[in-house]
């Protein structure tokens, strides 16, 4: 009979064999802290449009709501950089997970032959896969499985690592021995609270999410806010720059990920080519990609204000 901490570890060794860049484990549990800062969060109304975030409380602080039984929540990190830059420095941007496929499936199809593992190893075992797809807290939880803090932009940063990368969850009601949680290392650095166009960062940890760019170009289905179009940096599709700009990120290092490799034909299109793109060719350069998401309209509603 194995472990909690055997089996924690057969887990994270899989996960690493299977191209996770970090695995860890907590216990499934009420989230205390975040209970309130979630709330206030609402009630401040820094969802914006995003009406979704408020569904679904009680499920997005306890994963026992998701998963009964459950014992353990184990948070995974699959990495994302790359060092390709789209080729016209004037061209409209793209954020860099948005380079290659959809993020939801590709995770969501490496994370399949981790839970074939676990079954195989320990039997009938109760649990479900999150990516980015439910009310699941995910920061959270990456914060207490030690994958990394979150900084003062609110993205989970990893030391030697930095924060280019997507979490995940297997929500189980296996019991598993817990990390210990990670500790903050973002120290007086205040680059990311600097650099944000839009102020979108209130406050160190704090963001507005209405005040976004990422929520902009993506989230917010209205007209632009035109006091705001000089701020925008030329971001089309979501915005990097809170993370181009912390230090940690000098540590990141170069994706494996076939599916995340760059579109050459996307990152050589020049500005030109962007603000002329026809529907039929966003269908063509974006099939698979995190991008259809705003559809041809929406994409089409961030070039012309970019151009306006």
């Amino acid at each position: 009979m194995r472990t909690p901490r055997e089996k924690a570890d057969l887990i994270k060794a899989e996960a690493h064999r299977l191209g996770f860049m970090a695995c860890g484990m907590a216990k499934a549990a009420f989230l205390e802290e975040e209970a309130p800062r979630l709330e206030r969060w609402l009630r401040e109304g820094r969802q914006g449009e995003m009406g979704w975030m408020g569904n679904h409380f009680d499920m997005r602080l306890d994963p026992r709501k998701l998963v009964p039984g459950a014992k353990s929540v184990i948070s995974l990190a699959y990495n994302y950089h790359t060092p390709v830059k789209q080729t016209d420095p004037a061209a409209p941007k793209l954020s860099t997970y948005a380079y290659g496929r959809d993020y939801h499936k590709v995770v969501k199809k490496r994370l399949k032959p981790l839970m074939a593992f676990i079954v195989e190893h320990f039997g009938d075992v109760d649990m479900r896969a999150f990516v980015d797809s439910a009310p699941v807290l995910e920061k959270a939880w990456a914060q207490r499985a030690g994958i990394g803090w979150q900084g003062k932009h609110t993205n989970v940063i990893r030391q030697g690592a930095g924060s280019f990368f997507f979490l995940c969850e297997l929500i189980t009601d296996l019991e598993l021995e817990t990390d210990a949680p990670a500790t903050d290392h973002c120290g007086t650095c205040r680059r990311c609270i600097d650099a944000c166009p839009t102020d979108a960062i209130i406050a160190p940890y704090q963001v507005d999410g209405s005040k976004c760019i990422s929520y902009f170009t993506i989230e917010l289905k209205d007209a632009l806010p035109q006091d705001l179009r000089a701020r925008f940096a030329d971001r089309v599709f979501g915005c990097d720059i809170c993370q181009d700009v912390c230090p940690w990120n000098r540590f990141s290092t170069a994706h494996n990920e076939p599916d995340f490799a760059p579109k050459e034909r996307v990152m050589d299109l020049s500005s030109a080519e962007w603000h002329d793109m026809t529907e039929v060719l966003f269908d063509e350069l974006f099939e698979g990609s995190a991008v259809k998401r705003t559809k041809y309209a929406g994409l089409r509603r961030n070039l012309d204000f970019l151009a306006s």
